[in-house]
Order: structure tokens, then sequence, then C-alpha cells
């Protein structure tokens, strides 16, 4: 059958709308499918892991103490404690709360977190940009040190210095000269963890208080990343903390009896707890 030329270029047309209205479904299905996927990975939940407490056993501690540092050490607590005029070092019996050995520090600092490696006791002080370096036996004061911005928490892993500073940043110290090696970002994903405040080692991971908040941030030491989120909250009755400074800080770990210990600022009580997963 002959076809016109009229006819002929309608249907070349026809053809060709059709051939482009299915390059268009083609591409619509397939952007669609991407947008969908990306969008599901933009809204998954984080999988990183949250934990309560049990108590284990609940001990004295003094309610003036303005508890900045805390380390476990042969069977004693040595704490670091801050304010103007009220700042010091303390050897500190765990079952009585007694005070077995202390120094004061001179008015003008504010003390912050401390640190044990080998025989000596390292010390910050908040703003005022030095740090102290004690005898560990009879805490002679042996030298001190300086660092730029402010000192807040201290902590070792037996062979390097951790500190924090209040921001989302872990300077790594040199522990012979206690000078800067390097420095890491705490983030959960892509979100920065500002206000660490007291550190402490626990098998591994790096534990921070998160300043003004009953959270502790469990943090690889070796990425930054956040791995684990400990929620404190209860664990002191509200009619204990009647000033405002009056916050979660002081962690210590017992490693050979596996024992955790914590404690805030002008806290009564210090306690051993247990990490207890969340459903």
């Amino acid at each position: 059958m002959a076809y016109s030329s009229v006819e002929c270029d309608n249907s070349r047309f026809m053809a060709a709308r059709v051939t482009r209205w299915l390059a268009i479904a083609f591409l619509l299905i397939a952007f669609g499918q991407l947008f969908s996927g990306q969008s599901a990975r933009r809204v998954r939940p984080s999988t990183v892991p949250e934990y309560t407490f049990k108590v284990i056993r609940t001990f004295p501690h003094d309610p003036r103490a303005f508890t900045q540092g805390l380390v476990f050490h042969n069977g004693f607590l040595y704490e670091g404690t801050g304010l103007k005029g009220r700042s010091s070092l303390r050897k500190v019996r765990l079952e009585t709360g007694e005070i077995v050995q202390e120094v004061d520090l001179a008015p003008e600092f504010f003390g912050e977190g401390i640190s044990i490696l080998k025989n000596e006791i390292v010390q910050l002080t908040w703003q005022s940009q030095i740090g102290f370096v004690y005898n560990l036996s009879d805490f002679h004061l042996l030298r001190q040190f300086s660092y730029s911005g402010e000192g807040w928490g201290l902590t070792t892993d037996g062979h390097e210095i951790f500190m924090s500073n209040g921001t989302s940043e872990i300077r790594v110290l040199d522990p012979s000269t206690l000078t800067e090696k390097r420095h890491f970002t705490v983030h959960d994903g892509t979100t920065r963890i500002d206000e660490l405040n007291e550190l402490e080692f626990v098998d591994g991971e790096l534990f921070a208080n998160i300043w003004q908040t009953d959270r502790i941030a469990r943090i690889s030491p070796r990425t930054g990343e956040v791995v684990g989120w400990i929620d404190l909250k209860g664990l002191l009755s509200p009619v204990y903390r009647l000033e405002s400074g009056a916050v979660l800080n002081g962690i210590a770990y017992d490693s050979e009896r596996k024992r955790l210990f914590v404690t805030g600022k002008l806290w009564p009580k210090l306690f051993e707890i247990q990490l207890v997963p969340k459903p």
C-alpha cells in the first residue's frame, strides 16, 4: 500500500514523540531511585550504642571539692580540685573519703585535670596556661610547663598524655616534654562534640565528661569518633545539686579490678557504676 509524504512525516513525528517520552520516563525512574536512596541515607538513625548505669557501691566524697580531675592508682584516688583560692591536689582514701595527702595551689591558680604517669602527677590550670608536675610519692613540685589556650581535662594511656581544652579538640602531648605532638577532633558522625571536660582511659577508649551535662562520651583515641554514649541522669539526687556549678565531672578507672568510678563538682558522693546497654 502506498503512503503520501504527509502520512510518512506524521508517522515519523509520532515515532519521535514516543521515543522521546520513553526516554524521559526512564530518566525520571532512574533519578527517582537515586534520590530515594540518598534520602534514606540521610535519615538513617545513628548506630552509636547508648548506655545507662547500675550503682554497685557508693562512697563518701568531700562536698567542698570542686572536682576537676580524678585518677585511681594503687588503691587510692587522686583528685585535682578547682576554684581560685580553693584549688588543690589530693590523695584520698576511697572507702572513707579521707584526705591523706594534699598540696594547695597558689590562690591565683584555678586547678584543672590531673594525670599520673610513672612516678609523676601532672596538673593543669584553667586560664593561666601553666601546668605543674609533682613527685607522686610526696607531692613535691618538680617543674612547671606552659601551653596555649585553656586547660580542662587530662589523662594518659601509659604512653602519651591526652588533654582537653573545652572545645571538640583533644591534644596529644609528649610525656617527657609535655609539648603537643598532634591533635584530633571528637565527632559523632559529622557533628563535633564540644565542651569536652574531664578525661579517663578505660580499656583502650577515651571517656570524656561533656560539661554541664549528665553524659559521658566514649571516644576512639585513634579516630576521634564517638563509639558510645553514657547517660548518667538521675545518678545524684537533685537535692544535693544546689549550686549551678555542681555538675557531673570526674571519671576514674581501676584497670585491675575493672571498676568505674564517677563523681561531680561539690558532690557528697562518689559512685562505682556498671554500664548497662539501653534497649
